[in-house]
Parts: C-alpha cells; sequence; structure tokens
C-alpha cells in the first residue's frame, strides 16, 4: 500500500524545514547587512537571497532528485572524495561552528542582557541548552511531531511578530552605506549569504526532511521526492518574507547602534526600543527556539551520518556531538564568526559547483569528467578568497589580489565557468568509452 501526506502534514514538514534552517545566522546576518548596506540595502538584499535561500531550495530539489543523501549527490566526484566532502559538510554545520553559534547567540540576545557576558554565565547557560538539545536529539524519529506540529509553528508566529514590527514601526534613521556596500552591494550580500550556513544544512537536512516523511509511512522515491521539494519550497518561501523585514529592520537603526554592531547587538537594541522590557523577553524566547531547534536537526543530521562511518552508535554520537558543540560555544560568538569566515568562504564555491552541476548530469557521457574538475578548481580559488578573509591574508601573493571578482570575494567564479566549458568540450569530444568512478 502506497501511503500518501496529508496536507497538514505537508505542511508540517515545510514549517519543520524552515525551523530548521532559521537558526542563530539567519537572524543575526540580515540586519547587519541591511546596516552596512544602508541605501543600498535592497541590492545587498538580493545578493544574500541569492546564496541563502535560491540555493539551499536548489539544493533540497537536487538531493530530493538523488534520493535524499549528500552521498548520492556527490557520487560523480567519487567515494571517497565525496565522503570527504560530506565530513567537512558535516562537521561545519554541526560541532565546529553552526550547533555552537546557536548557543552563543542566543545566550548573547536573550541571558547576556541580565547577566552580562561573563565566560561562567555562558558556560552555566551552554549546559542547560545542550542537555535540552541532546534530549530532543534522541528520538529522531518524533521530529515531525515535536518540530513540525508544536516548536515551529511557534517560532514562525514569534518571527512574524518581529517582522510585522520592522514593517510598521521601523526604529528610524536610514544608515550611511559603508564602502564595501558602496563599491559592490550585490556581491557583498552574495558573499554574505554564505554565513547563514544554509546551503551547506541542505546538504545535510536533505536526509533529515528525507526521513521525516518515511516516519509517516512514505516509502514511494517519487513522492519523497516531491514531498522534499514541497518542503523546500515552503521554507524558501519563509525564508525570504523574514529575511526582507530583518533587511529593513536593520537598514532603519543607525540611530540605535554603532555601524560595526554584530547582528545580535542590533535585534537587542532595536527590541529594547520599540518593545520595551518585555520586548527583551519576548526576543530572548524566540531567539532560545530558533536556535535550539536548528541544533537538533543539525545533531540529529551530524549523529546520522558519522554512525555510518564510525564503530558508534547513534546514540553515543549525539551525546559525543552535543559535548563537544558545547565545548566549543564558550569561545564566544565573535570568536567562532571570525573563525568560520575563512573556512566557509574555502568550501562553499565547491558545494555551490556540485549542486549546480548536478542538474545538467543528464547531459553529460560522464559526469565525473565535468563536475569533479570544477570542483577543484572552485576549491583552490575558493581557498585563496578564504585566505584573503583571514588574518594571515599578508601571505598571499601580488597576483591574487588582481584575480578577476577578487575584490568581491568571488575570484573562484570566472575559472569554474573556464574549467565547466573545457571539461564540457572534452567530454563531448572523448564521448563514453571512460566509466564513471561513482559506477
Amino acid at each position: 500500500m502506497t501511503y500518501h501526506l496529508k496536507s497538514r502534514d505537508i505542511i508540517a514538514l515545510g514549517f519543520m524545514t524552515f525551523a530548521l534552517f532559521v537558526g542563530a545566522g539567519n537572524i543575526i546576518f540580515p540586519p547587519m547587512v541591511g546596516l552596512q548596506a544602508g541605501e543600498h540595502v535592497w541590492t545587498a538584499a538580493l545578493g544574500f537571497l541569492v546564496t541563502a535561500v535560491g540555493l539551499p531550495v536548489l539544493t533540497i530539489v537536487a538531493i530530493a532528485r538523488v534520493g535524499g543523501g549528500i552521498d548520492s549527490l556527490s557520487s560523480p566526484i567519487g567515494r571517497r572524495a565525496g565522503i570527504l566532502l560530506a565530513t567537512v559538510c558535516y562537521l561545519a554545520v554541526g560541532p565546529l561552528f553552526a550547533t555552537p553559534r546557536t548557543t552563543t547567540v542566543s545566550f548573547e540576545v536573550g541571558i547576556a542582557p541580565l547577566t552580562g557576558m561573563g565566560d561562567m554565565p555562558l558556560f552555566i547557560y551552554s549546559l542547560v541548552y545542550f542537555a535540552l538539545v541532546i534530549g530532543i536529539s534522541l528520538y529522531p524519529g518524533k521530529l515531525l511531531d515535536t518540530v513540525g506540529h508544536v516548536l515551529a509553528p511557534v517560532k514562525i508566529i514569534a518571527l512574524l511578530i518581529l517582522s510585522a514590527g520592522a514593517i510598521l514601526w521601523p526604529a528610524g534613521g536610514l544608515s550611511t552605506a559603508t564602502e564595501a556596500y558602496q563599491n559592490a552591494a550585490f556581491s557583498n550580500g552574495f558573499v554574505n549569504g554564505y554565513l547563514t550556513m544554509d546551503t551547506l544544512a541542505s546538504l545535510v537536512f536533505g536526509i533529515v526532511i528525507v526521513n521525516a516523511a518515511r516516519s509517516r509511512g512514505v516509502t514511494e522515491s517519487r513522492l519523497l521526492t516531491r514531498y522534499t521539494i514541497w518542503a523546500g519550497l515552503i521554507a524558501g518561501i519563509g525564508l525570504t518574507v523574514i529575511y526582507l523585514a530583518l533587511f529593513h529592520l536593520g537598514s532603519d537603526s543607525a540611530n540605535l547602534v554603532d555601524q560595526k554592531a554584530n547582528g545580535a547587538a542590533i535585534l537587542h537594541a532595536y527590541v529594547a526600543h520599540t518593545f520595551g522590557g518585555a520586548g527583551s523577553f519576548f526576543l530572548a524566547a524566540l531567539i532560545f527556539l530558533a536556535c535550539l531547534v536548528t541544533a537538533v536537526g543539525l545533531t540529529c543530521a551530524c549523529a546520522e551520518f558519522f554512525s555510518q562511518y564510525l564503530p558508534l552508535s547513534y546514540r553515543s554520537l549525539v551525546f559525543i556531538l552535543g559535548l563537544f558543540s558545547m565545548i566549543v560555544s564558550n569561545l564566544g560568538l565573535s570568536h567562532l564568526i571570525q573563525i568560520s569566515i575563512p573556512v566557509l568562504t574555502a568550501i562553499y564555491p565547491p558545494c555551490i559547483a556540485l549542486v549546480v552541476l548536478s542538474f545538467t548530469r543528464p547531459w553529460w557521457n560522464n559526469s565525473t569528467r565535468v563536475i569533479a574538475p570544477a570542483m577543484l578548481i572552485s576549491l583552490l580559488f575558493g581557498m585563496i578568497d578564504g585566505v584573503k578573509a583571514s588574518a594571515i591574508s599578508d601571505v598571499l601573493p601580488g597576483w591574487a589580489a588582481k584575480l578577476p571578482l577578487a575584490d568581491q570575494g568571488l575570484a573562484w567564479l570566472l575559472p569554474t565557468v573556464a574549467m565547466v566549458v573545457i571539461t564540457a568540450i572534452w567530454d563531448k569530444a572523448a564521448g563514453r568509452q571512460v566509466t564513471s568512478a561513482a559506477h
């Protein structure tokens, strides 16, 4: 018997996907971009939406088409390279950056204004926070019920209230664009969209969404693909609405905060100004809920992935990942962002190349010939962009700064396109005689 999801379950799946995505980065980076972009806010917003909404939705569609896992998507680059890529993605969106960031953001927005920014309050908070994350993550089969039907709707209502406030009661005072946004608003928005980590998260969450549909008895791959795509589209629409409101909030906050303020500080200042003391509690609860749901989704996905390759059970890995994330989270938000920017700038380009080129697989005699070289080139040039965005940018030779689009953090783009053109010609000329490593 073929099981179909009811309409309310499809909507719940979409809500769950949206709730998994809207974590720390999604709430703190748009106001920051809005404040720094000033009068160029909507050009920057467009660039941001390409990498923070368009690519994640495209990734979910790509993963749904190949059956729900990053391993299937990366098959053209061979099994070993695919596992390496998957491991890097899972570590980045899991215990190294994204999961600890959910703790530091929810602490800085909700708890720090009451306790101060000390090490001890952060440690105690992270202890309680990860006890909850581990507790919920131990039962992945109940995610659609706990997240899709309960936590996600509460989180969405809270986000809509914040968004409505940003539109109806702007704080006033349009900020002046920083030099970077005056010169290249679109590409700065585009690169800042990396920081949400949502394309990497899509590579990771694809399997969580598919498994949530399977937990309702859906087994037919055609239906799983369809429901996963629906979930991705619902999440994409939700993200766009929230982002646009948060850009508006940020660009109108010049009178409230210094131009260098991080997103947590901008949000706190806006909510305190607009909603008073009660608003601060509301914001603390919203950010806590947003971050907790994302941390649970990431922990479930990482534990499921690593349990395939390590001699450890899913439940043991939930505890290990939770404790490791807790330790990393005690570095603090600004430190985490500083460390993550160069790494994300380096690993995003090959992931973008993989996702976009996955749609072209039927065109080639041997997709490995086209996809593997394009990913290698995008990684090499992405690493140059990554070093440029780090504290050791002085080590780069002079020619690195003269690369096309290097000043916009997109030095990888033209070499990758050129490599695709060259390998496409090679693929057509060589025909089908070489079998792919994936087969």
